[in-house]
């Protein structure tokens, strides 16, 4: 990230493995049988740095503390560089916010209401404060803000600590909706974080949407790779085969990252970040050749026809040294 910090993005996505009878398998909150592994990735690019098969009735909290320390300890082996987690509303826990205090790493998670905290009570109090109101169009207003909360958590000895937490918070009320139809009842909307960023709340509100851009990750595993159903009736056997797909998926993304360096590679509309896996799939990966063995040497032509050969032999020359 420009500013330095290095994301992590930690979330849980279903695996569809309904119509079997494998072990683990059952009811997923997305309304399917199947699995429910949580993932792990590092850096804008998306690189896969850690995962863990769970069956899918298991909440997203459910042995997530360990993950987490898991998955801090291993992105610290890859980088110096501050740590910035972003976390979903269902590991809203006391817990991970005293993991990630204690490991000095920055985060956003998602903040669930408490009881008590109605969507009204929210937007009297927000338009009490009056400080940053925004009208993007006829009938939405937005309220947006920071306030503070003590939060009680547990250190790494077991004893508890008390602390101030920051909550970010966007309010919207709707009276006309995108369509422009009026509303009888007004459309009031409450996200909330809980981060210790010094960030202006609008940094903080973009950077923890940039955290769905973990679901076009979760689309490649499941789609790209073809990973989603898994092929055997054990749970383990499973478990490893989704750790076996961490090393593919880095693989992939690797030769993706290189393929943008390449001066030789098919131009884009656009300016990129990444490849998608799909395209180094078809491209790279299921690239047309000709073996032949001649004079003790072995030759891999491409054929002329094809845009992606000189990339192929740029990536082929940068990892044939590694």
């Amino acid at each position: 990230m420009p500013n330095g910090y290095v994301p992590v993005d930690i979330d849980v996505t279903p695996f569809d493995n309904s119509k079997t009878s494998k072990q683990g398998v059952s009811r997923t909150y997305k309304g399917y049988d199947g699995y429910a592994p949580m993932m792990a990735y590092i850096g804008t690019e998306g690189f896969l740095v850690n995962c863990e098969l769970r069956e899918g009735k298991q909440h997203c909290q459910n042995h997530t503390p360990e993950f987490l320390k898991e998955t801090l300890r291993l992105c610290h082996q890859l980088t110096d560089a501050p740590l910035l987690i972003r976390l979903d509303g269902g590991n809203d826990s006391s817990e991970n916010l005293g993991i990630l205090i204690e490991d000095g790493s920055w985060f956003i998670v998602k903040r669930n209401r408490r009881r008590g905290e109605a969507k009204e009570k929210w937007l009297d109090d927000v338009k009490s404060f009056r400080k940053d109101i925004r009208n993007p169009r006829d009938g939405k207003t937005e309220y947006i803000g920071s306030s503070w909360k003590n939060v009680t958590y547990k250190d790494s000895d077991n004893n508890e600590k008390t602390m101030g937490m920051r909550i970010g918070y966007e309010v919207i009320e709707r009276t006309i909706d995108k369509y422009g139809q009026m509303l009888l009842a007004g459309d009031i909307e409450v996200n909330t974080w809980w981060t210790n960023l010094d960030f202006t709340d609008d940094d903080v509100i973009k950077h923890y949407h940039a955290h769905g851009e973990c679901e076009q990750y979760h689309s490649e595993i499941k789609t790209d790779m073809d990973v989603e159903r898994l092929p055997s009736g054990k749970f383990d056997t499973n478990e490893l085969v989704l750790e076996l797909t961490i090393l593919a998926y880095n693989i992939l993304r690797l030769i993706g990252q290189q393929s943008l360096k390449s001066k030789h590679s098919p131009k884009t509309k656009r300016p990129v970040k990444r490849r998608r896996l799909r395209t180094v799939i078809g491209n790279l990966i299921l690239i047309a050749g000709h073996v032949t063995s001649h004079g003790r040497k072995v030759i891999l032509s491409l054929g002329c026809s094809n845009t992606w050969r000189h990339a192929f032999m740029d990536i082929y020359q940068r990892f044939v040294l590694a």
